[in-house]
C-alpha cells in the first residue's frame, strides 16, 4: 500500500480511515470494526497514525506504536475548523488529515498506561467526593426542616449526626431517624474508600521521583502532584513556562485587533481539575502568607510576593496570579528535574 499517512476517526465500534500519499492526497477510504483496525494495524507496514485525542486515542495510539507505527494526537478543538460543511466520519478524517498537513497543530503524546491509571483514580476520588458533599447537604436540608441546625464544615456536620439521632428528645419520626442514619453510615463508606485510594495515591508518589520534586513547591500536594503527573505526560511537549501555563487556561483571554491589544479573564482553556487545585493551592499560599504577616514571622520569596500582589490587586485576582506562578514554578521544577530551590526566607526588615 502507498500509504504515508492514515487518518483514523475513532469510535465506540467503527473507524473511518483515510489513507493518503506522501502528496497527502487521498488514495484510500476504509470503515472498519475494532477487530478488523486491529488487523489493520498489524498488518500495514510502519507509517504515519493520525488521531483525535479523545477518550480511546491513548489505547489505540500504544496499539499502533507497538506495530511500529508513529502516532500524532491532535486536539479535537483544533480538528473541529477543518470540517467541511456537514460533519460525518468521512468529513472528520478528512479534517484530521488537513490539520496535520498545515503543520501549525500542537500534538499531545501519548499516555503510558501508568498515566492513564492515575487520572482514573482521581476521577474515582472526585466522584466520591461528589457523592459526599450531596449526602451532607441533603442531611443539613432534612434536618434544617425540621428545626435542628448542623455546625458548619463537612466533619463537624458528620460527627454531629449521631448525637442529634440518638437524642430522643429531637422530635423525629422513627423512620427518618432510620433513614437519615443510612445516609450518615453511607457517608461514612465514602470517607472510607477515599481514604483507601489516598493510600493508593501515596504509595505510587513515593515511588515517583517526580511527584516527589512537585511536592517541594508551596501549595502543592500529593492530590495536585499526582494529577499534574497523570494528566500532562511529558512535559517537555512545552517549550516554556508560559506555554503550560496557557495549556492550563491560568493566561489572559485576548480579543486584539490592529494595534488595541484587549486582555481579558483567565482563557479556562486546558484541565478544569487541575485548575482547580492549583487555584485551591494559590488559597493555601495565600493562607500561609497571611499568616507569617500577622506573627511578624520570616517570609518566603514567593510569600512575599503572593501578600504584595494581594494588597495591590485583591484576594481574587491575586489567587489566580499565584496559581498562574505555581504553573510556572512547576514547568521549570519538573522540566529541570530538581526540588523547588526558592524557599530562601526573607527576614521581615526586608519585606
Amino acid at each position: 500500500m502507498d500509504a504515508t499517512t492514515v487518518a483514523v476517526d475513532l469510535a465506540k465500534t467503527v473507524f473511518e480511515l483515510a489513507i493518503a500519499d506522501v502528496q497527502w492526497r487521498i488514495t484510500a477510504r476504509q470503515r472498519l470494526n475494532r477487530t478488523q483496525f486491529g488487523r489493520f494495524l498489524r498488518q500495514t507496514a510502519p507509517t504515519h497514525v493520525v488521531m483525535e485525542a479523545c477518550g480511546m486515542a491513548h489505547y489505540w495510539g500504544r496499539v499502533a506504536q507497538g506495530h511500529g507505527h508513529t502516532v500524532t494526537l491532535v486536539p479535537p478543538s483544533y480538528v473541529r475548523p477543518y470540517v467541511r460543511r456537514n460533519k460525518t466520519d468521512r468529513a472528520d478524517a478528512e479534517a484530521i488529515l488537513e490539520a496535520v498537513r498545515s503543520g501549525q497543530i500542537p500534538g499531545v503524546p501519548v499516555k503510558r498506561i501508568e498515566q492513564q491509571a492515575l487520572v482514573a483514580l482521581h476521577r474515582v476520588r472526585e466522584q466520591w467526593m461528589t457523592t459526599r458533599t450531596a449526602r451532607i447537604n441533603a442531611l443539613r436540608g432534612i434536618l434544617r426542616e425540621h428545626g435542628i441546625l448542623l455546625p458548619a464544615g463537612a466533619r463537624a456536620a458528620v460527627q454531629a449526626v449521631p448525637t442529634v439521632l440518638e437524642d430522643a428528645a429531637v422530635p423525629l419520626p422513627a423512620h427518618l431517624r432510620h433513614v437519615l442514619a443510612s445516609v450518615q453510615e453511607e457517608i461514612r463508606e465514602i470517607e472510607a474508600r477515599v481514604a483507601t485510594l489516598e493510600r493508593e495515591l501515596r504509595a505510587l508518589a513515593d515511588a515517583d521521583p517526580v511527584v516527589a520534586h512537585l511536592r517541594t513547591i508551596p501549595g502543592i500536594g500529593l492530590l495536585t502532584a499526582t494529577a499534574l503527573v497523570g494528566t500532562v505526560g511529558h512535559i517537555h511537549t512545552f517549550r516554556r513556562a508560559r506555554q503550560f501555563a496557557s495549556w492550563l487556561g491560568l493566561t489572559p483571554r485576548e480579543h486584539s485587533s490592529g494595534a488595541r491589544r484587549r486582555l481579558g479573564g483567565i482563557s479556562k482553556q486546558g484541565d478544569v481539575y487541575l485548575r482547580c487545585l492549583l487555584t485551591h493551592g494559590a488559597r493555601a499560599v495565600l493562607l500561609a502568607a497571611h499568616r507569617r504577616r500577622r506573627d511578624a514571622r520570616p517570609m518566603t520569596r514567593l510569600h512575599a510576593w503572593a501578600a504584595t500582589i494581594h494588597d495591590r490587586r485583591g484576594h481574587n485576582k491575586a489567587t489566580i496570579a499565584v496559581a498562574n506562578k505555581l504553573g510556572r514554578i512547576v514547568w521549570a521544577v519538573w522540566h529541570k528535574d530538581v526540588p523547588f530551590a526558592g524557599s530562601d526566607v526573607l527576614e521581615p526588615a526586608h519585606l
